[in-house]
């Protein structure tokens, strides 16, 4: 005989002891419309959780054991994470302006975010500017990992996926460079392809595929776009979910003054 499913939590109103339905002090009294609210939530956090499981993975991914004597340079990593995001949503305000058109539509649109569009300059402000900061807390954050000696065994895979993350990070800001397509950003992406192109092997291929043709145009503009907005920050996010699980499954390393107290111990105690 097949067995049945169970049936679903039902969640009782929480009465206080002494109070009936009416509040009279007979029995027990019903919620107050705040502790409703929160016993609503509830109710929908375990409808979601009977479904789908995530209590679990929440649960592995922020209850875990933090070794002792880290500091606020151990933060760098989340604070990259969260320029990553600033840059995500700003850019999706921003492409809702801006038209990828080599032939003024590109500069007439970043023109029209910039002074007519509202809020238009501070969000493209954050976006520039916020790409500057990522690059320097990822640099920061890196430099902690190594000076820490925290790229070692067994956080090798974790050490690689920030290097490419490091190098998708500078792609998508030099990609982005090019997307106001005026004089400087122009020539500037002219001299960052033809670097490119004398690298060994791959180099002139590369810049080929940047073009999109043998000169800068309307193509150009367009895969500079397209990667921009599409391919790169698609790869960041997989390869953060990944560097994210990674941290969690490993844990974090503790800081190398904190090791170096714990060794003489552990050779007292071995002996």
């Amino acid at each position: 005989m097949p067995k049945l499913p169970s049936p679903p939590k039902i969640l009782t109103p929480v009465r206080r002891p002494g109070e009936n339905g009416n509040g009279n002090g007979n029995g027990t009294a019903t919620l107050t419309p705040g502790e409703a609210t929160v016993e609503a939530g509830l109710t929908v956090v375990d409808w979601i959780d009977e479904r789908t499981s995530l209590s679990g993975g929440v649960r592995w991914m922020l209850f875990r054991k933090v070794p002792r004597g880290i500091n606020w340079a151990y933060t760098l990593g989340s604070a990259t994470m969260f320029a990553f995001l600033n840059q995500a949503v700003t850019g999706v305000f921003l492409a809702m302006f801006y038209r990828p058109d080599a032939y003024g539509g590109a500069y007439e649109s970043i023109r029209y975010i910039t002074d007519d569009a509202f809020l238009g300059q501070l969000v493209r402000a954050m976006h520039k500017w916020g790409a500057s900061v990522m690059i320097i807390l990822i640099f920061l954050h890196m430099g902690r990992v190594f000076f820490f000696g925290a790229y070692k065994y067994p956080r090798e895979l974790t050490w690689i996926i920030g290097v490419v993350l490091l190098i998708l990070t500078l792609m998508m800001g030099f990609t982005g460079y090019l997307l106001p397509f005026d004089q400087r950003s122009y020539w500037a992406s002219v001299v960052g392809v033809n670097i490119n192109s004398g690298g060994p092997l791959i180099g002139p291929y590369l810049s080929d595929f940047l073009r999109g043709g043998p000169e800068f145009g309307a193509t150009t503009l367009s895969r500079f776009y397209a990667i921009h907005m599409l391919l790169i920050p698609g790869l960041i996010a997989a390869l953060i979910g990944a560097h994210l699980y990674l941290i969690t499954k490993l844990g974090i390393s503790a800081p190398p003054w904190i090791k170096a107290e714990e060794e003489p111990e552990l050779r007292e105690s071995r002996v």
